[in-house]
């Protein structure tokens, strides 16, 4: 065929119209573009234990190097069990209620193909994870918003009891909460024990931060009650916890017959997770029976030590209770109050060299509170640095 043919161009509808580039490609590529401080997306800036390094490298060097089994490698699966246990006191069943999956965001839409069906309802709080509502599109499912407002961002649970109705199939929790660092407490427990009882409705639980909780307040897992565990889907995410996001393991435990069904579609979308990471996190975590205990104490003072340094800062802190986030507000800032968060965004990279999330695009409908989102998972300098940018706005 001759190079210079014209091929016919193509027009396909496109199930996700409304997704584009993510805000976190924007705002990465703007501090690259003006070598800012990246405090916007949600990895640690810091290297993994190199015991963890080696112990992967030891399974490579050992021949795990073909694929494991669809499930997960049996070894890392007990360790999951074992570590569930421990924090929850409900131990799950390596080989039918835990499946190690590519990330937790695999393991969000491996569950959401699984339950959800056409005119499905989903019901999802916002702001919320960028992933939640187009994997339910995509499964022809349609989500049910319920805006969370600043500056406590509290689940209205009156609400929620209004927009249940007959086609509601699950509902997505995040706890804790990305982006606002918020946990659920008792109270919130037990309105959901009581809108979900004598139904069949299903829960979502994302708690891929679970380790990274603040100021002695517990982390309150579905795992942890009999009637929610029998109806959750619970994911977790070995990323976040071991500071390896780029190795993308995750996992979902929940019970056998949920299970079941989630792995007819994790078998489909990945098949298997990589072998010796596996192996080696599997390893690994039999070796560290304080790693909760200790990734609180890290990253409970990373979020002391930065809250220290902002305290010159006009930007007004909102508490956060966990994950490796916290929310800041410049509603009150003279000047720049009367710009978009998005606007804010692009402006703190170009003026000042740092780099935040805008929680708008968190919302459906795009809710401009005034707020942004900063990640202090990074080392001591880089948070001193960006700091005392920061105190100059």
């Amino acid at each position: 065929m001759s190079s210079s043919t014209e091929l016919p161009v193509l027009k396909l509808s496109s199930k996700l119209p409304d997704v584009g580039s993510s805000i976190f490609y924007e705002m990465t590529r703007l501090a690259q573009q003006h070598q800012a401080i990246n405090l916007g997306q949600g990895f640690p800036g810091f290297q993994p234990d190199a015991r963890l390094v080696q112990a992967v490298h030891q399974a490579m060097l050992d021949g795990h190097n073909q694929y494991a089994p669809m499930a997960g490698v049996p070894a890392l699966r007990e360790e999951l069990s074992r570590l569930c246990e421990r924090k929850n006191g409900r131990r799950y069943e390596p080989e039918t209620e835990i499946t190690i999956t590519s990330g937790a965001t695999e393991a969000l839409y491996a569950v959401i193909s699984a339950v959800v069906w056409p005119e499905d309802e989903v019901i999802v709080f916002d702001p919320a994870y960028e992933s939640y509502v187009p994997a339910i599109r995509a499964n022809g499912g349609q989500p049910v918003h319920i805006p969370l407002s600043y500056p406590d961002y509290r689940i209205d649970w009156n609400k929620v009891k209004r927009l249940i109705t007959s086609k509601t199939r699950a509902i997505i929790l995040n706890n804790p909460h990305n982006p606002s660092g918020q946990l659920l407490d008792a109270a919130d427990i037990e309105a959901l024990r009581s809108i979900t009882r004598d139904s069949d409705m299903l829960i979502i639980s994302d708690e891929v931060y679970e380790h990274i909780v603040f100021n002695g307040q517990p982390h309150l897992s579905m795992a942890q009650y009999d009637d929610l565990a029998a109806r959750s889907f619970v994911i977790g995410s070995l990323g976040k916890t071991l500071h390896t996001t780029g190795w993308k393991i995750g996992y979902c435990m929940a019970p056998a017959a949920l299970t079941q069904e989630l792995r007819r579609f994790h078998q489909q979308i990945v098949f298997a997770v990589s072998t010796p990471m596996q192996v080696g996190t599997a390893a690994y975590l039999a070796s560290q029976p304080t790693l909760a205990q200790d990734l609180k104490t890290l990253f409970g003072q990373k979020r002391d030590r930065f809250n220290r340094l902002m305290k010159g800062s006009r930007l007004k802190p909102i508490p956060s209770q966990g994950s490796y986030f916290h929310l800041y507000s410049f509603r009150e800032l003279e000047g720049l109050s009367a710009l978009s968060d998005v606007e804010f965004c692009r402006q703190l990279i170009s003026q000042h060299g740092v780099a935040a999330i805008p929680i708008s695009v968190f919302y459906r409908d795009q809710e401009d509170q005034k707020v942004i989102r900063l990640c202090f998972a990074k080392e001591d300098a880089v948070l001193d640095a960006a700091a005392e940018r920061l105190c100059a706005v």
